[in-house]
């Protein structure tokens, strides 16, 4: 675990569900986890500071949910996928803030309820789900397999759907998928664009 910038901690861990590392997030003040995945054999303990809630940035990352007694944010369009579980759920939807100084944004291009957080911490903060991933190559697309019967359709629209994310005031961006990336975030997210309008 380390510190991306004051006030926000990262790790990441194997997925058994999809054989890559994914990436969790802690937002020391206010105790929330962002997808938390603990690692191998570690309970919530491992986390070794206080945790109020998890926000979880589209459905399918309960990962290491249930593990915590905490209640879960999850976006109102994907809260189907939680009928008949025991979790503490609760419906967001663009435009709320979750807890102070993390509201969620509109986007919603892979499926509805992939969400990105706007975080107010230091120069601000863009916390994606699904839409977009940031590995050793810089930012880019998920897999095509994960993205429907049309990938390019739907990379055009996940393009589209970051256009008005890039006027936001923001420095830094944390990825679900892939490394984040403490500085720089806005003009980098903005070179993404130039290069697939």
């Amino acid at each position: 675990m380390q510190e991306i910038i004051p006030g926000i901690l990262h790790w990441q861990a194997p997925h058994p569900g999809i054989g890559v590392d994914v990436s969790s997030y802690l937002l020391v003040d206010s105790g929330t986890l962002l997808d938390p995945m603990l690692p191998e054999g570690r309970g919530p303990e491992w986390i070794d500071h206080p945790v109020e809630r998890i926000i979880l940035t589209v459905r399918h990352h309960q990962r290491s949910t249930a593990d915590f007694d905490v209640p879960v944010l999850v976006h109102e369009a994907g809260l189907r996928e939680f009928e008949g579980t025991a979790l503490a759920v609760m419906g967001y939807r663009p435009g709320d803030e979750l807890v102070p100084g993390v509201k969620a944004l509109p986007f919603g291009r892979i499926c509805p309820d992939d969400a990105v957080l706007k975080i107010e911490i230091g120069p601000g903060v863009l916390a994606f789900g699904d839409g977009l991933v940031h590995y050793t190559g810089g930012l880019g697309h998920p897999p095509d397999q994960y993205i429907g019967d049309d990938p390019e359709a739907v990379k055009a629209d996940i393009v589209d759907g970051l256009m008005p994310l890039a006027d936001e005031e923001f420095d830094a961006m944390l990825f679900a998928h892939g490394s984040p990336v403490p500085s720089g975030g806005q003009a980098l997210l903005r070179e993404f664009l130039t290069e697939r309008r």
